[in-house]
């Protein structure tokens, strides 16, 4: 399989590696400064840029009937858009807030927990989530999703960043600290006992590995997917 790389920062240069080890070939890393690109020469495309850049990588590609693996957060406004050019173009688009395998099984838990937890009204949810010092954004794309499931499958009305929001059903605090991966941890509490489920990534070669096989997945198919497509939890 011959993949693009539009963003070749560290999650890039992963991708690469596992990439490579799974007998696949890169062949173009592209960024904002780059030049022409072929997509004559792409079986798929592998989006990890930056908000600004990824809209116009992704339509792009769709608009040469290039499949798009997209794990850049912070366009999502125009997600919808991009969707509906996919259905126009009888293309192939996933987008993911996290690609890691054992994530998007978290994800599939949280929300079979929150249907469970929602006729009990006595216990509060919060969402914590820790990440690196280089990661800026916060809450993380991962624990919105997360708070979205839960508002999906329960009562629940809304979500917000403790220290800038106040009054949420659903309060996400966030911790930048040192190299940590990423650690997302769900709580319902109330005054008799305390129930968590928690995932802690170790490295970032599972983020990798996710959208590795998100293309491999995705490649003679058309539509828009999820992760749950890939990993068969529809």
């Amino acid at each position: 399989m011959r993949i693009a790389l539009f963003g070749y920062g560290k999650m890039g240069k992963m991708i690469e590696q596992i990439a490579e080890k799974r007998g696949h070939s890169i062949v173009a890393k592209i960024d904002e400064t780059s030049e022409a690109v072929d997509f004559s020469q792409m079986d798929v495309a592998l989006d990890f840029s930056t908000p600004d850049a990824a809209f116009t990588y992704i339509s792009t590609c769709l608009s040469h009937q290039v499949p798009v693996i997209s794990g850049t957060t912070g366009w999502l406004e125009k997600y919808d858009e991009a969707a509906t050019l996919c259905q126009a173009q009888e293309g192939a688009f996933i987008y993911a807030s996290n690609f890691s395998l054992g994530v998007n099984l978290f994800f599939a838990l949280n929300e079979y927990l929150a249907k469970m937890m929602a006729p009990m009204e006595d216990y509060d949810v919060s969402i914590h989530e820790v990440h690196h010092t280089q990661k800026l954004d916060a809450p993380s794309g991962t624990a919105i999703t997360l708070a979205e499931g839960i508002l999906e499958n329960s009562e629940h009305n809304t979500w917000g960043l403790v220290g800038k929001s106040q009054n949420h059903d659903i309060p996400i605090s966030s911790e930048r600290i040192g190299t940590v991966p990423g650690t997302h941890t769900i709580t319902y509490k109330n005054t008799i006992d305390t129930l968590q489920i928690e995932h802690k990534a170790h490295n970032r070669e599972g983020f990798a590995l996710g959208a590795v096989m998100a293309a491999e997945w995705i490649l003679g198919k058309k539509g828009v997917f999820t992760m749950r497509d890939v990993l068969n939890l529809a």
